[in-house]
């Protein structure tokens, strides 16, 4: 006979087990589903900031790629005797001394000064547009201002040319360059056009017949800064600032950054000193950069009296405020290192230093070259300190010395962005910022490809 209160008492524990795994299935679902989200979130967070990035990345190339190239005309320049009216250029002889015949060279260039370049390449358009020659001003506002004076270059370094016709590729005006790329508003009335009338329609001629054309720009790269002839503005002079500064870092803040680290983690003692030391280093690394500004015009200019806006003053700046990152980054390295390779390098008879420089440290050499990277591809991205220390000043000459006057790729940016002829130099901006971005970037790709490359495992 079948048990009654058995088959009740069963089926209530099979209910129970119902229930029990009707519980953990919810449970497990639940968690599925707060996983899926999870994932969900994580892929759309990662996608925001791609595409963000990406974003910033098409702003910057699509307003900076065109500058890159920049319009020019090419023109039959021929350096008439009867313009070009100078003595002949000092001979060296051997009855004067080197500094007589610099002296005499020198004064014969100046001369040069006095000749009217300008009517060469008013001459020059005129074989194109017969009409430039009543209208000197017109034809003279199609080429930058900057031109004369390589006109006058080209007869300082070879006088020879005088009398003689040479195919020449001039910068137009900045002015010229907008209006032909499009970068105006042609439709504005006249009194809202930088250009006349006249020059805007032979600028359209000369397009058409090919004899202005446009051409990936050098100037950009080769010329330093210049506000009298915006359209030969160039990085020279603020590239040259930035490698000096990251010279003087790489000389300074690595071996002093990888040595203090190299003391502070393997050598000395665990006190309150060693505490105190530790903690200031890390409230350094946080430090806004525009404090170390602040440090570096009060002490390396007003106290060791140091030129204003010079390399050597924005290279020691970059190097304090490096220094934390450096050090920082080197004694992660040095923990990542495991205990044994000490302890086995000593267990056969080297000493504590044998052991740190001839084991510890090639093993930590990547970390150290990445570190050492990326601290100073911050450095060459900063500007506010760089402000405070006078390198915002506008400097027309490429630095031959750290102790020269000159600027800095981002300062540069900075000053480019704030010029009046915004529709010219907005694509100059962009152009710089895509200079300092891939130098930023093969900075990285050195130190992820070092990384890999000099990795070893233990």
């Amino acid at each position: 006979m079948n048990n009654p209160s058995a088959a009740a008492t069963s089926s209530s524990t099979f209910k129970g087990y119902r229930a029990i795994e009707q519980k953990v299935k919810g449970s497990l679902n639940g968690r599925k589903r707060a996983e899926s989200r999870f994932v969900i979130f994580g892929i759309g967070a990662v996608a925001v900031a791609v595409s963000l990035v990406f974003i910033l990345f098409a702003s910057v190339i699509s307003k900076g790629l065109p500058a890159f190239w920049q319009t020019q005309i090419e023109l039959d320049i021929y350096f008439s005797p009867e313009v070009v009216q100078v003595e002949p250029p000092p001979v060296e002889s051997n009855f004067e001394s080197p500094a007589e015949y610099i002296n005499a060279r020198q004064k014969w260039v100046n001369s040069l000064g006095f000749v009217n370049f300008n009517a060469l390449m008013v001459d020059a358009v005129a074989k194109h547009i017969p009409e430039a020659a009543d209208s000197p001003r017109s034809a003279i506002a199609l080429i930058t201002s900057g031109e004369r004076f390589a006109l006058r270059d080209y007869v300082a370094e070879d006088p020879s040319i005088i009398g003689k016709t040479v195919r020449l590729s001039l910068l137009t005006d900045a002015n010229v360059d907008v209006w032909l790329k499009g970068n105006i508003d042609r439709s504005l009335p006249d009194e809202q056009q930088q250009l006349s009338a006249t020059t805007r329609q032979w600028a359209d001629q000369l397009y058409e017949k090919g004899v202005i054309k446009n051409k990936f720009s050098t100037a950009l790269f080769m010329n330093p800064d210049s506000r009298s002839s915006l359209a030969a503005a160039g990085l020279a002079g603020a590239f040259m600032g930035s490698l000096f500064m990251m010279i003087i870092v790489i000389l300074l803040a690595v071996p002093i950054g990888v040595a203090s680290a190299i003391y502070l983690e393997e050598f000395a003692p665990k006190n309150k000193w060693t505490d105190l030391i530790e903690v200031n280093i890390n409230n350094l690394a946080a430090v806004p950069s525009i404090v170390f500004g602040l440090l570096g015009a009060a002490v390396f200019i007003l106290w060791f009296k140091l030129p204003l806006s010079a390399p050597v003053v924005g290279g020691l700046v970059l190097t304090l405020m490096t220094l934390p990152t450096v050090i920082i980054a080197t004694r992660s390295t040095l923990k990542a290192i495991p205990p044994s390779i000490r302890e086995g390098a000593m267990a056969v008879g080297a000493s504590k230093v044998q052991a740190i420089t001839d084991h510890v440290l090639p093993l930590a050499l990547p970390g150290i070259l990445t570190a050492t990277i990326i601290g100073v591809a911050q450095a060459l991205g900063e500007t506010a300190p760089l402000l405070l220390i006078g390198m915002s000043a506008f400097v027309a000459s490429i630095p031959s010395t750290p102790f020269d006057q000159a600027t800095a790729l981002p300062v540069q940016i900075y000053l480019w962005q704030g010029n009046e002829l915004r529709n010219f130099f907005e694509g100059r901006t962009s152009a710089a910022i895509m200079v300092l971005l891939g130098l930023l970037l093969t900075l990285n790709s050195i130190a992820v490809v070092l990384r890999k490359k000099l990795e070893t495992r233990w």
